[in-house]
């Protein structure tokens, strides 16, 4: 094959899957809706089952449904004729996907499920098929053709029944009213974890490690405390220790540019008025997402009094692991 003939390939394989999946969305009707009130009114699990690619699809189901708040499992159709089949309880509900609805370790199992009267749903490809027959609810994967040039790899239908149950996990996200804490609980590590669960108050710079000025505070000893405390910053507090103003680094240096005449001049003379600020109890995303809105590096926290009680720095937001949506 030529480079020209390789990349046609490569985008014909695109077209055909994203044919596929526009084709989905004509096939979620009524029995769409009993899926998703089957699975929502049960009190067991979804247990999930099929064979060879169908499996691998299962399994990437199961994770994303016990992501977002439906617990689920995978259950091999051959290890459940070897004792597996314990792990269906007669509360479940249980998918089965298979291509062709007739697949002979499917096939196998259905007796056996019947027998614990749990509540079937087929992902199938074949609304005219043998599991059909013995199924409660049709989820239709069905495609026009495969991206294989001799229609035989499941590409096209397994990308379909991929989206389908990612639209039923969406479905059952929304109708849960599963929320952005539900989702923070169940994916407490790495990023997307912290984004949505990690507190300011957790992560904050506080106490003596805060530089802080009072009003009256001479430029010298204002540039101390930027440079001892190593933040690019000082807050600046009035009489009441009350936060009024913010000084920075780079104020200081648009400062020198004007004038070197600096004697005399005090931390009230130089500080900017009403620094951004936010509370203590706020998500550290929320902090992030205002340094990025107002391009700042700091972020001052301030208790109720309107006294500084802590500052976040950008760089340790990121360093956590911390990045916008």
């Amino acid at each position: 094959m030529t480079a020209s003939e390789i990349i046609e390939r490569g985008r014909e394989v695109i077209r055909i899957e994203a044919v596929a999946v526009a084709n989905l969305e004509k096939k979620i009707d009524n029995e769409f809706v009993k899926a998703v009130d089957v699975i929502s009114n049960s009190v067991g699990r979804v247990v999930l089952t099929g064979m060879g690619k169908s499996g691998l699809v299962a399994r990437k189901i199961v994770a994303t449904l016990n992501s977002t708040g439906t617990a689920a499992i995978y259950l091999h159709p051959t290890d459940a004729l070897h004792g597996d089949l314990g792990m269906v309880r007669k509360e479940d509900v249980v998918i089965l996907i298979s291509k062709s609805g007739n697949s002979e370790e499917i096939l196998n199992l259905i007796p056996l499920l019947k027998r614990l009267k749990v509540t079937l749903i087929l992902m199938s490809g074949n609304p005219d098929s043998k599991l059909r027959e013995d199924c409660d609810i049709l989820l239709n994967i069905s495609v026009k053709e495969e991206a294989c040039p001799y229609d035989l790899v499941p590409t096209a239908s397994t990308t379909a029944t991929m989206v389908m149950g990612d639209a039923l996990s969406m479905a059952l996200l929304q109708k849960r009213a599963f929320t952005t804490e539900d989702f923070a609980f169940l994916h407490p590590g790495g990023s997307l974890g912290k984004r949505l669960s990690l507190e300011i108050k957790e992560i904050m710079i506080k106490g003596d490690d805060v530089p802080i000025v009072s009003e009256d505070t001479s430029f010298k000893d204002v540039i101390f405390e930027i440079t001892s405390k190593r933040l690019g910053t000082t807050c600046v507090v009035d009489k009441n220790r009350n936060l009024t103003g913010v000084i920075t680094d780079g104020d200081l240096r648009r400062l020198l540019e004007k004038t070197l005449d600096i004697k005399g001049l005090i931390a009230g003379d130089i500080m900017t008025r009403n620094p951004k600020v936010t509370k203590q109890n706020y998500l550290a995303s929320f902090a992030l997402q205002q340094m990025e809105n107002f391009k700042i590096t700091t972020l001052i926290i301030q208790d109720d009094d309107k006294k500084p009680i802590g500052i976040v720095h950008l760089h340790d937001l990121i360093n956590l692991g911390l990045r916008q949506r």
